[in-house]
């Protein structure tokens, strides 16, 4: 089954099947269209409306949703986070962000893994993706952590250059969601609960808890190296 999921018609077969339902289903188009087109404007409240017209169906556009940025990177996922919160609430709202966000990277990690590194160029940038190279390359089995903790760092890219690398899924998995839910957490609670200048305030304590939380990182790392160099 393995063997057979890793050969080259299985992995064609994929990308003619999203093609074809994509040109074949004409709302889909329009939905796609739309939530770029948003996405793209990082417009919160346009993206709550666009969410909450689905009517019962919201939560799941919005899982979709967030998988959805995460393949086209460099979409950016605040605002699902955002609109999650305002709409469900920041706990709901949190969780539904954190798992979607989970199954789009994990999504990445294995279209990263079955497809290639020129697949992955395609879908992100060839630049992009040598700067993830030598990110790893110098922080190892803490660039995942470290990665998910930086806010300028874009985390669907991370997950694409992790699957280029030699790192088990699980470990990859792990790191992930350990990594992000600080981030998830906050920004959940910032975008359901306060506006305008406050919001930039809380988004400064947000960097400085994750340069805090880098610089133990970066102590840990240090240590490790002293000890294999001893």
């Amino acid at each position: 089954m393995r063997q057979w999921m890793k050969s080259i018609w299985f992995k064609i077969g994929i990308v003619i099947l999203v093609i074809s339902l994509y040109f074949l289903i004409t709302p889909l188009q329009d939905i796609v269209r739309q939530a770029v087109m948003i996405l793209s404007k990082v417009d919160v409240e346009a993206m709550k409306e666009y969410i909450l017209s689905f009517g019962i169906w919201a939560p799941v556009i919005s899982f979709l949703l967030m998988i959805f940025q995460s393949v086209a990177a460099p979409l950016p996922a605040f605002v699902i986070t955002f609109a999650n919160a305002g709409l469900f609430g920041w706990v709901k709202g949190a969780i539904l962000s954190w798992s979607s966000a989970m199954a789009g990277a994990a999504l990445c990690f294995y279209i990263s893994r079955y497809y290639g590194r020129e697949v992955v160029e395609k879908l992100t940038s060839k630049f992009a993706l040598e700067n993830i190279d030598a990110f790893f390359d110098k922080y190892g089995k803490y660039a995942i952590l470290i990665a998910r903790l930086l806010p300028f760092v874009s985390f669907d890219v991370v997950s694409y250059g992790a699957g280029l690398t030699s790192m088990s899924f699980w470990s990859f998995f792990w790191a992930t969601g350990l990594g992000q839910l600080p981030a998830t957490i906050i920004y959940s609670y910032v975008g359901g609960m306060l506006v305008g200048g406050t919001k930039k305030f809380v988004f400064g304590l947000l960097i400085l808890f994750s340069l805090s939380t880098l610089i133990i990182l970066f102590k840990k790392i240090w240590k490790d190296k002293n000890k294999i160099e001893v």
